[in-house]
């Protein structure tokens, strides 16, 4: 029996409404959803620690959430797994011309420029020309924000350099100060969200992927805070017996600490 069969026959035993796992059974597209963006970060989170080994076990998790999705949608009798693999070889063959074609070889900067042009067909024949259509509401705010944007520069809608988003930056930064000062939360919070899509904007621009750079900051605080607090439990203290001016003390040093440790 191949891997992938047995993998289907778990699932298949796991929904029997007799004889299967009532968690499992009660599931619905919705509320499965949030596990299947859940798992996608947790392979991410793997790659971006270099743990090869766990990685493994979490795309194991990530394609255990689309045989679910696969299982609930056959027993509705909408699709099955051979469909959505069959599905996703057609979209790779027809997005691939200059493999799987006659067109020549292209460089990858030209494959992208054709990608784009094909997608664009694409949205055409399922009635959604519109250049911003297919771009996927429940991704990640931010990476939204940049794919949007990403988007609309194709077709022309884009600041000339980063120097007009910084511009842009710095006028969003006096517009939230000023709703900050006059006590408007809806407003602020309205603020709030241009100034970081003007982050994401940046971000684009810079060809930087905006989650992998909050990701990136979000571990390297973690990191400093428990600097902070493995120096103050030699004292036998935690944070929240310390001071502002001392764990910012201790921040400091952390940031010394790590410029001092030898690369990997």
């Amino acid at each position: 029996m191949r891997p992938i069969d047995r993998l289907l026959g778990v699932m298949e035993r796991l929904r029997d409404p007799v004889g299967g796992c009532p968690w499992d059974v009660e599931q619905t597209f919705a509320t499965i959803a949030p596990y299947t963006i859940e798992e996608a970060y947790e392979v991410a989170d793997a790659i971006e620690r270099n743990d090869l080994n766990e990685l493994k076990g979490e795309l194991g998790d990530l394609l255990f959430q689309v045989v679910f999705h696969a299982r609930m949608a056959e027993e509705q009798g909408l699709f099955a797994f051979d469909d959505v693999v069959t599905a996703i070889s057609d979209k790779l063959e027809r997005r691939h011309p200059h493999v799987f074609g006659d067109e020549g070889q292209r460089s990858s900067q030209e494959q992208t420029v054709a990608w784009e042009a094909i997608k664009a067909a694409e949205r055409k024949d399922r009635k959604k020309p519109g250049v911003l259509d297919d771009v996927p509401v429940g991704l990640p705010a931010l990476t939204r924000a940049a794919k949007l944007t990403k988007r609309a520069g194709r077709v022309g809608f884009d600041w000339p350099s980063t120097d007009e988003v910084f511009e842009k930056l710095a006028e969003e930064v006096a517009e939230l100060r000023v709703e900050i000062a006059a006590g408007d939360k809806a407003k602020a919070r309205e603020e709030l969200g241009d100034l970081l899509f003007v982050v994401a904007n940046l971000a684009r621009k810079l060809d930087v992927e905006p989650e992998d750079a909050l990701r990136a900051t979000n571990a390297k605080f973690v990191r400093r805070f428990g600097f902070i607090e493995a120096e103050l439990a030699k004292d036998g203290r935690t944070a929240d017996q310390s001071t502002l001016e001392e764990m910012d003390r201790l921040w400091d040093a952390a940031k010394v600490a790590e410029k001092a440790a030898p690369a990997n």
